[in-house]
This record gives structure tokens, sequence and C-alpha cells, in this order.
């Protein structure tokens, strides 16, 4: 009786080693990628950190070089919108810092199970919130014979829900992207202007609220 209850304990043993053997574990890959179709004014650098089957977090840093782009759409593209008192210089020589955080749902998992990342891959709905702050450099401007100091700063806050399609081969990642949001942009500015030889300051504060729409694509490697 005794020989008959050992057996069956090594048998349980045995058939619950076996199982958990089976199971494959849940890689914890972490994913570092870049943004090129952002590189006309900024540097969009990300990691992906692999959490469960099907669930990811994102986190990235951004760091911004010109601010062109925005005097492209508020100066060049005239709908009757209302527009900060900046210069053109200092939309091209503005810099910023920013960063943005995403969980990822991986809807349409790949059916590729030989990838280092079999289970946090395939189509992906994204929620994506982020911030950026832009600094304008400041500018001066002569009026009677003195020097006044132009100056102004922007907040960006967004929400951004994005589909995507991830793939993974080896070590390399290639992450398509189209999505919907909305933006806030809030800017703040000193100019000086010359009203018949008196400064004028135009101490001023814009919102724009606007949607948006996000496509582009982002290439990695696996750490």
């Amino acid at each position: 009786m005794k020989s008959l209850l050992a057996a069956i304990s090594l048998l349980l043993f045995v058939l619950e080693v076996t199982a958990q053997d089976s199971i494959p574990p849940i890689p914890k890959s972490t994913f570092i990628k870049i943004n090129p179709t952002t590189l006309i004014n900024e540097l969009d650098i990300s990691f992906e950190q692999v959490i469960s089957k099907k669930v990811s977090l994102e986190a990235g840093i951004i760091g911004v070089y010109t601010d062109y782009p925005d005097y492209v759409l508020l100066d060049r593209i005239d709908i009757g919108q209302n527009k900060p008192d900046i210069s053109t210089h200092q939309y091209v020589d503005a810099v910023g810092l920013g960063v943005r955080a995403g969980i990822r749902w991986y809807i349409v998992p790949r059916n590729n199970t030989s990838s280092v990342l079999p289970s946090a891959g395939g189509t992906y709905f994204e929620p994506m919130l982020f911030y950026k702050r832009i600094f304008y450099p400041n500018e001066n401007t002569r009026i009677n014979n003195i020097d006044y100091k132009n100056a102004g700063d922007k907040d960006v806050y967004g929400l951004q829900l994005l589909i995507g399609r991830q793939v993974t081969h080896n070590r390399f990642v290639v992450d398509p992207y189209i999505g919907l949001g909305i933006r806030t942009k809030i800017y703040h500015y000193n100019t000086y202007h010359d009203n018949n030889g008196a400064p004028d300051l135009d101490h001023g504060r814009l919102v724009s609220i606007l949607p948006s729409i996000q496509f582009g694509i982002k290439l990695g490697l696996k750490l």
C-alpha cells in the first residue's frame, strides 16, 4: 500500500513538473526604437518593455532641435486661425525636450512563433500620452536706439490612439503605425514692436486645441 501511494505521489510530481515545463516562459524582452519619420524636427527614441503575452509598456524621450514644421502649419497654411507673435527665426532655432508613455495591447498576434518576441507582436492598439516643452531663442529688436529682447516658449500636451503592426526578425524590429489624436499647444511670448518710436510690448498667451493624424514607422533592436 505504501509503495502504491509512493508511486502515485511520484507520478503526480512528474506530471506537475511536465505541465510546468510545457508552458513557455514569457520573454521579458526590451526593445529600443527610433522614429525616422520625425527627424525633420526632432529625435524620438523609445523603449518597449514586454510585461505579458499580449501587453507591453512603451516610454520615450524626445529631443527637439527646430520648430519649423509648426511655423509652416501656422504661417504657410492660413485657415484663419490665431497665430502667436513669434518670428520665423525663433521657430527655426527653437529647441526643446519631451516625454511620452503608452501601453500596448496586441490584439492580433503574428503567426511566427520563432521570433525573439513571440507573445508581444503583431497588430496592436496603443493609447499614448505625450508632453513637449519648446524654448524659442531670445531675439533682439532695436527701438529708438534701445535693444529689447523678444522671448517665448510653448507647451504641447497630447493624446494619441494608435494602431500598428510590429514585426520582428532576429533582433530587428519594424513598427509601422497610424492613428488619430488631439493636442493642445500653449504659447507664451513677449514681443516688442515699434509704435512710432515707442516700444509696444505684446505680452501674449495663445491656446490652440486641434485634432491630429499620426502615421510613421519605428525601427529598432532587441537589447
